[in-house]
């Protein structure tokens, strides 16, 4: 049967078990999708899985987590403290489980009890995630078996199942359901809606014992399993997409560019260069500059304007995104996810313009956050300034950040560019190039 009472639902008791500061939170994971940084995995203790308590990090920092993406193959992962939670990373890409365990300690309430966490999250397509095994020696965990309209999930402790276990599942909004397992500790949940979910249990076990200092008479378990359903959404959401491509549409660009030719001057890792540019109609970049180290770099940021202004085919197909989550309150806009793709792209639009891309490029995770956009004549939005982060795929360290400056100018009804500056910032130091541009003419004169 379904509860609509609110923060009470998480409680599973611990309202007579936690101080009342404390009351209604739960250990939660968080498998997040393709955003900024990559992919993470956050831990929450709070009463909602999507923000967490920063009175409690502290308690809950020495959490440990371990990733499966291959059956058996448990990988420890690197977790670190924020404010609110605590976050590490994984693959951009792939199903994957993630498990984990955190003692809270011992507590008085009726009885002195130690009591522990045993956490989980699942992310992916079915067909891996039903591979997976359990994670060995774990005193209470969920297991799960993923269907098309349906997800089996089975209390184990210490491995074996357990009969009767009662399961409560919580829904974004804090609306649960109570389930009851059979004799082989399994039961079926049914989602009837799409969204976030996270299903718990618990186990009491009796036995005195000694936990730094402190003694009690019996520990008390609670084991959860996260996940969003359905766990691979299939098709494109039509409000997403027209977020975005409103947003394509509101950006400035080149409708039948006829390309320009232009006097450049700049510097390049402390040389200064001079010549002429010729942008072609198909975006091809020509120099005649005196500075050969210089060639590659200003070809390469020429390229990027030309490609990033080159107006879209009206023939080309409508793109697939769904929407990552269901935050519409994040500072920087919605989170947008492509279905497919080679770079796991995502975007986030506020306002009607894009403000972030992230995508996973190789080995690394790039994020540009825009941070000034300027209307043209007609309204539409030129770039400013924006910056851009590179982390490390595996590690998450960040490797350089960029901040990027543009300057425009009108010929005919084209804007271009006249001022370029990237700064880039690293372990080696800072770094400052620069390109300007002037005395712009159009190739083909009927284009103004």
């Amino acid at each position: 049967m379904r509860h609509p009472y609110r923060l009470l639902l998480l409680s599973l008791g611990l309202a007579t078990l936690l101080m009342t500061r404390a009351e209604a939170h739960f250990l939660f994971i968080r498998i997040g999708g393709q955003a900024e940084a990559g992919r993470q995995v956050d831990v929450f203790f709070s009463e909602i899985a999507r923000a967490g308590d920063p009175l409690f990090v502290p308690r809950i920092a020495h959490t440990k987590l371990w990733m499966q993406t291959t059956p058996g193959k448990f990988q420890p992962l690197k977790v670190r403290e924020l404010p609110d939670r605590l976050r590490s990373r994984l693959p951009a890409g792939g199903a994957v489980a993630v498990s984990g365990e955190c003692t809270w300690g011992v507590l008085v309430r009726d009885v002195p009890f130690l009591l522990r966490y045993f956490p989980g999250a699942i992310h992916g397509e079915a067909k891996t995630l039903n591979t997976l095994k359990p994670r060995p020696k774990v005193p209470l965990q969920i297991t799960a078996t993923v269907h098309e309209d349906r997800i089996e999930m089975v209390a184990l402790a210490n491995g074996k199942p357990l009969p009767g276990a009662m399961f409560t599942t919580v829904d974004d909004d804090l609306v649960n359901e109570e389930l009851k397992a059979d004799k082989n500790g399994r039961v079926e949940f049914r989602p009837d809606t799409e969204g976030h979910f996270c299903v718990y249990t618990k186990r009491v076990i009796p036995g005195e014992g000694v936990h730094k200092g402190k003694k009690y008479i019996e520990t008390r378990d609670f084991a959860t399993l996260a996940f969003h359903w359905p766990l691979i959404a299939s098709g494109g959401d039509k409000e997403a997409i027209t977020l975005f491509e409103n947003a394509l549409a509101k950006r400035a660009n080149w409708a039948q560019f006829p390309g320009f030719t232009a006097a450049v001057v700049g510097h390049v890792d402390g040389r200064a260069f001079g010549g002429t540019a010729r942008v072609a109609a198909d975006g091809d970049v020509a120099l005649d500059i005196d500075e050969k180290h210089a060639v590659e770099w200003v070809k390469d940021q020429l390229g990027s304007m030309a490609l990033h202004r080159r107006a879209p085919s009206p023939k080309r197909p409508r793109p697939v995104l769904r929407f990552a989550d269901q935050d519409d309150e994040h500072p920087l806009g919605r989170l947008l996810t492509f279905v497919g793709g080679a770079m796991a792209s995502s975007y986030r639009v506020r306002d009607g313009e894009i403000t972030v891309v992230n995508r996973a490029i190789g080995p690394q995770h790039m994020t540009i956050t825009v941070l000034d956009n300027r209307p043209n004549a007609e309204g539409k939005s030129l770039p400013r300034s924006y910056s851009v982060q590179y982390w490390d795929g595996k590690s998450g360290k960040l490797l350089r950040t960029q901040s990027v400056q543009n300057r425009w100018t009108r010929v005919g009804r084209f804007d271009l560019p006249t001022r370029l500056t990237v700064t880039t910032a690293s372990q080696t130091g800072l770094n400052v190039r620069s390109l300007r541009l002037a005395k712009h003419k159009l190739l083909v004169k009927a284009a103004r």
